[in-house]
């Protein structure tokens, strides 16, 4: 069998967008728990700018790409949840999405229900499985119930969206920021009961207002330094920060004592260290599967560029110019 090949964006130094290029790449046959998937659409995160900038580090030449969905062409030895021609999505490590045909380990690839398409499922499965864990498997040390108030920054980006609608079908009053009246308006119609454009409001402020002095039980936090003290201010007693991303920079070291005010707690979590399991990652996905096509969250995509225009692409989701998901297309 002649060997396939396959046009990957890589990047050979970290940089800025202009790093991206398209190199062609052979693709071989997957050896025992790998697939072969041929993909149709490839998801964009705010984690591919931290691996191509260079603030997560990999060795070069470096593929990017953490999400994707197409149709299996083969699998490895010891694979059986999977089989050729099934239409599959995944989140994964490692890297290298981008692009047509990859060979990849196969426990984070899913069969995706036949009533989602290939771009939703593309769009999804990083932001999506984020979400759960956040909503579903991060809690605060008194619990969750309905009516309490979380404070989520970042609200009307692709892990935004996902959240503030599956909060609301939890009952949790989602507190919403953004960077413009028009982002707060979209967290709004996607189910946040309260959203503050942090450009032209103090939101500790806002937040001390809407629950009357009380504080949030949890901040979902992926903004990082510019977020990070004020979110600390809007917690109540025992609340939980959780920090889970750095788009503004990475968060100053801090002294534990800044916790003791009213007894906080802090987390630094990955999407990764929750999907090191074939069943766990199966588990939280059949979760997503399920409330997207029962209906209660929608995967919003709005921006779609051709995998050749990746540059570009980057340059739209680090000037934070893009809302929801954003999808390259093969």
């Amino acid at each position: 069998m002649s060997e396939q090949t396959s046009r990957a964006v890589r990047i050979h130094a970290p940089g800025g967008p202009e790093q991206l290029v398209v190199d062609t790449v052979s693709v071989g046959e997957p050896g025992p728990g790998q697939v072969r998937i041929h993909h149709r659409a490839i998801g964009l995160n705010f984690i591919d700018v931290y691996q191509r900038t260079g603030l997560y580090p990999f060795p070069m030449p470096l593929s990017l790409g953490m999400e994707g969905a197409g149709v299996v062409e083969a699998v490895g030895e010891g694979v059986t949840h999977l089989k050729a021609g099934d239409r599959a999505a995944y989140a994964a490590n490692p890297p290298g999405a981008y692009c047509d045909v990859r060979v990849m380990p196969a426990m984070n690839v899913c069969r995706l229900p036949d009533l989602i398409d290939f771009e939703t499922g593309a769009a999804m499965m990083l932001k999506g499985l984020t979400a759960q864990y956040l909503l579903k498997r991060c809690k605060p040390v008194e619990g969750m119930d309905a009516g309490d108030f979380v404070l989520f920054h970042a609200a009307a980006g692709g892990v935004g969206l996902i959240a503030c609608q599956w909060a609301k079908a939890l009952g949790l009053q989602l507190i919403a920021t953004a960077g413009s009246d028009e982002k707060c308006a979209m967290a709004l119609e996607h189910g946040a009961s309260h959203a503050i454009n942090y450009r032209t409001e103090d939101f500790a402020a806002r937040v001390k207002d809407i629950t009357n002095g009380q504080g949030v039980k949890v901040v979902y936090d992926s903004v990082g330094k510019d977020t990070f003290d004020k979110s600390l201010e809007c917690l109540r007693p025992f609340g939980l920060m959780i920090s889970f991303g750095n788009a503004s920079g990475p968060v100053a070291p801090f002294a534990p004592a800044v916790l003791a005010k009213n007894s906080l707690y802090v987390t630094r979590q990955t999407l990764f260290t929750h999907i090191t399991s074939r069943e766990r990652t199966q588990a939280m996905a059949d979760d997503l599967f399920a409330v997207v096509e029962g209906g209660k969250v929608k995967i919003r995509i709005d921006q779609r560029f051709a995998l050749t225009d990746v540059q570009a692409a980057h340059q739209s989701l680090e000037a934070r110019a893009t809302t929801g998901c954003t999808v390259l297309l093969p």
